[in-house]
Formats: C-alpha cells, sequence, structure tokens
C-alpha cells in the first residue's frame, strides 16, 4: 500500500464502502460505492479469467500501467490522478490474480506479461509505459524481460519489493514469518489471515484506531489537518479491504512469489533503460537489495533518495515521473501534489 500517504485529497467514503464483500465485481457495469466507475473496469481473459483494473489521470493521456504493492489493490494508483492529469498521463492498474475484482489463479510472476499484453491490446495501446510499485517491482521487471521494446516506452521500479536473492539477514522479521506461512502451511496461514481481517474490519472502527492511524499518518504526510488526515485513512483501508475483497488466498500465495525465486535472471533483462527509485532508509525493502538488482541488470539505472523511506520517497513522486516520462511535461505547471 505504498500510496497511502500522499497529499491527495479524496472523498470521504459511506462506511459500507470498508465492507471487503462491498467490493466484489463480475462486471465494470456496476461500480463499488462511493467509488468512480472508472475505478471497477474488467477484461475477461483469453482463459476465462477476469482481470480487474483502474484508470486514472488523463483519458487521452499517454499510457502507463501501473503496478500496485503487496497487499493491495488497483485503487493504489487513484493517488496518482492529479499528478496524472497534469502530465497527461493516463494511468491504468490492473489487480493480479486474487486481489479486487481479478480471478484467483495460482499464477507466476513470470505470467504476468501475458496478461498485460492482453490489457494493452483490449485498450488498443501501441505503446505504453510500465512502474511497478513495491511489490509490484518484480511484475514490471519481467514486463522488461518478455514484452516487445517497441511496445514498451519506460520502464520503471520504485521502492521496490527485495530480492530474496540478496539474503534474507536485513528482511523484516514479519516478512520471514510471512514467507516461511506461505510455504508451510499456506491453508493455515490462508484461515488465520481470514479471521484477522474480520477482526481487523472491527477494530479500525473504534476510536482509539482512528486516533492512532491518524496521528501516524499526520507524522509522513505534508498535509497533517484533520480533513487531510481522515481522507487518507479511509482511502488507505480501502485500498486495504478491496485487496482481501475475495479473501486472503491471493495474500498467501504472493506471499510465497515475492519471496522465492522471481522465474528470471536480472541479467536478461536487455531493455535499454530499467530506471529504480528508492530510499536509503527504507525498511520495508532494503536499499542493499535494489542495489544487488541494479548491479545485475544490463542497462538498470539506480536513483537513490537520501533518508528517505519507503513512504516519504513519494515526496519525490513528481521528479520520479519526469523521470520516467520526461516527454510528458506538466501542463500549465500545475504538477504538485
Amino acid at each position: 500500500m505504498l500510496f497511502s500517504t500522499l497529499r491527495k485529497r479524496l472523498p470521504a467514503t459511506a462506511p459500507n464502502s470498508l465492507s471487503p464483500t462491498a467490493s466484489r465485481r463480475t462486471s465494470s457495469a456496476s461500480p463499488i460505492p462511493g467509488v468512480d466507475p472508472h475505478d471497477s473496469q474488467t477484461l475477461l481473459l483469453p482463459d476465462g479469467r477476469v482481470l480487474g483494473y483502474a484508470e486514472y489521470g488523463l483519458p487521452t493521456g499517454f499510457p502507463l500501467l501501473y503496478f500496485h504493492g503487496f497487499p493491495s489493490s488497483r485503487l493504489e494508483a487513484r493517488a496518482l490522478d492529479r499528478l496524472a492529469r497534469a502530465r497527461r498521463i493516463r494511468v491504468i492498474a490492473p489487480e493480479r490474480p486474487g486481489f479486487g475484482l481479478s480471478t484467483f489463479r495460482h499464477r507466476r510472476i513470470a505470467d504476468w506479461p501475458a496478461d498485460m499484453r492482453a490489457l494493452a491490446d483490449h485498450l488498443r495501446l501501441e505503446r505504453f509505459a510500465v512502474l511497478g510499485a513495491s511489490g509490484g517491482g518484480p511484475y514490471a521487471l519481467a514486463c522488461a524481460l518478455q514484452l516487445p521494446s517497441e511496445r514498451l516506452a519506460a520502464v520503471g521500479v520504485l521502492a521496490g519489493a527485495p530480492t530474496w536473492a540478496a539474503g534474507t539477514r536485513d528482511i523484516m522479521l514479519m516478512s520471514r514469518v510471512a514467507s516461511f506461512l506461505a510455504r508451510r502451511c499456506p491453508n493455515a496461514f490462508r484461515v488465520g489471515t481470514d479471521a484477522a481481517m474480520c477482526a481487523l474490519r472491527w477494530l479500525l472502527r473504534t476510536r482509539l484506531a482512528v486516533r492512532l492511524m491518524n496521528s501516524a499518518l499526520a507524522r509522513v504526510q505534508r498535509d497533517d489537518s484533520d480533513e487531510a488526515v481522515d481522507d487518507v485513512r479511509l482511502r488507505t483501508l480501502r485500498m486495504l479491504f478491496e485487496a482481501f475483497a475475495q479473501g486472503s488466498a491471493a495474500f498467501v500465495h504472493e506471499a510465497r512469489l515475492l519471496t522465492e525465486d522471481w522465474g528470471f535472471r536480472f541479467e536478461d533483462v536487455q531493455y535499454d533503460r530499467v530506471q529504480l527509485w528508492h530510499g536509503t532508509k527504507d525498511v520495508n525493502a532494503p536499499i542493499r537489495h535494489t542495489r544487488y538488482m541494479a548491479e545485475r541488470l544490463p542497462h538498470g539505472v539506480l536513483h537513490e533518495y537520501e533518508g528517505e523511506t519507503h513512504f516519504t520517497i513519494l515526496h519525490h513522486l513528481e521528479e520520479i515521473m519526469s523521470e520516467l516520462l520526461p516527454q510528458q511535461t506538466p501542463t500549465d505547471g500545475e504538477g504538485e501534489l
């Protein structure tokens, strides 16, 4: 949920919009309560699966496929809407299998590019860029490896997930425990996570939880007014619960995918410029792992942000977007978030 702290104000949602079951869809015709219809689009893939996606930014702008973090959903990309409009970018945010609207299937990271090719063909995108944030990073690299370069205008990884090929000594204990449970007892992990999410839905509605969340968000936001913090809290909860709209099977499956071999070698990614942006104080995804990737990507370019964390790096999002798509200049000077 990388974008939970951006200074982007959204409309407050009704309480029932936080319900996982309220967000399930079989068609793009019925929108989620309190959410724009563009947030809830679907595509029927050739193998019968449904791919959920959202669109933000300028509808006629240059296409950017945005891959959400872990665990998260297509709604994460809503935070890009204002900046994307200013820079004339059309943000398309697909959901990985089992998250939000997308059909769950035991897929691999290396299977993702085929789904993105189908989505691009459906939307008639001749050329497009890809940006993977946090847990979406490996999927952006898979696209750089498999999709034809004549269709890829740019490839970026923002605060990308750590590669366990670089070792685990600096990986968060919580991540190591989740990886162990996902590999050794996935069914029990799934049942436990489902129960935890039910309890969390109740807990996060209590006054104490609201105060604690607002206090934490106010410390990392640029706009720490009560109204702005409330908006971000509601958006964060919507993203979280939409990710678990079908239960936690996708969460457990991806916890394993991200902590095992990703199915390709960094040395084989021959795309001519893969850009990576990372904060040096990121404890969720330690910078050492991104340096490891950048050293092995034949054309990797690493942009390090001294002192920034997994979340405060988002204060540089305008600069990052200008480096990813330099041809998409702001209109009327309105690019600030």
